[in-house]
């Protein structure tokens, strides 16, 4: 059976449009202060999320979990669509391009400590040991291999991130929320359309609003990802600006402390003793050895 709209028209129609008129308005918007390091992040998170995926995405497919109707993909790379990698590549941009538009401002300063690490690293880890778990239910496989997939890779970040992630815990959510919700509309569409349909025996048949859970929660999960990721970046690459390589890694491993450039400052200051500067000299007349001023 042929749908109305093959997989490749689905991009053109709902992706490439949102993502052209991002880039058409950062463009003539000045919002980005570096723009070579706003394109590198998102190329570098767009990278990483292709790599990661394509062996998750083919596994799946193999089980069945989702399949495509006949005659909506072009041509097959492995078990997945050429379009399917695709999406790969046009999820991160457009959720990248989004992140920058709201604009992000990252402070070099920002605590390095341990609590809020531990804490959304141990969160992230409770979600893929539930997804472990989630495999072994009856229509179980596509929820939990999203959380064992994605939920690692969190808990890496906030591992690394914590503090920051959480003080930018506002910029996060927005970042997060949009994308979010408008690729789980457009995929309500495509599952209406028929363009790919999901397995009942892999997955919960919970479809609240008519989506699928599965597929609410991998657009949620991604799109945390891409961000998380994104602002961990620009985070990186401000610290390296203001206190050099060791205070950028610091950022990310607080083993050895690294004092930041405006403490540093401030001790070298306060540590100058009097007198260790250049000899004064005096505008008066020099005084001769009878201690008369010469004419």
């Amino acid at each position: 059976m042929s749908t109305l709209l093959t997989y490749a028209g689905f991009h053109l129609l709902f992706l490439v449009p949102p993502i052209a008129l991002l880039i058409l308005a950062l463009s003539f918007a000045d919002r980005i202060a570096r723009p070579r390091e706003a394109i590198a992040g998102v190329v570098l998170l767009t990278a990483i999320a292709t790599i990661y995926t394509t062996p998750w995405d083919n596994y799946l497919i193999a089980r069945g979990v989702w399949t495509y109707a006949e005659g909506t993909v072009l041509a097959r790379l492995g078990r997945a669509p050429i379009e399917e990698y695709a999406f790969f590549v046009l999820q991160p941009v457009l959720a990248g391009l989004w992140f920058l538009w709201l604009g992000y401002a990252p402070s070099p300063e920002c605590t390095v400590g341990v609590r809020a690490r531990l804490l959304g690293a141990g969160v992230w880890l409770a979600v893929a040991v539930g997804g472990a778990w989630l495999l072994g239910v009856p229509g179980g496989l596509y929820l939990g291999a999203i959380a064992l997939w994605a939920a690692p890779i969190a808990a890496l970040q906030w591992a690394l991130g914590g503090p920051v992630l959480w003080r930018n815990r506002r910029l996060l959510a927005l970042s997060v929320a949009v994308p979010t919700l408008y690729l789980s509309f457009i995929d309500r569409i495509a599952i209406e359309l028929e363009i790919w349909r999901l397995s009942p025996a892999h997955t919960t048949g919970l479809d609240p609003l008519g989506l699928p859970i599965e597929e609410g929660v991998f657009f949620l999960v991604t799109t945390t990802l891409v961000v998380q990721g994104l602002i961990l970046f620009h985070w990186v690459l401000e610290r390296v600006r203001a206190g050099g390589r060791a205070y950028g890694r610091a950022g990310l491993v607080p083993i050895e402390r690294v004092r930041s450039p405006r403490r540093s400052a401030a001790l070298d200051s306060s540590t100058e003793q009097p007198g260790s500067g250049p000899e004064e000299t005096s505008d008066g007349p020099e005084l001769d050895r009878s201690g008369r001023g010469e004419a």
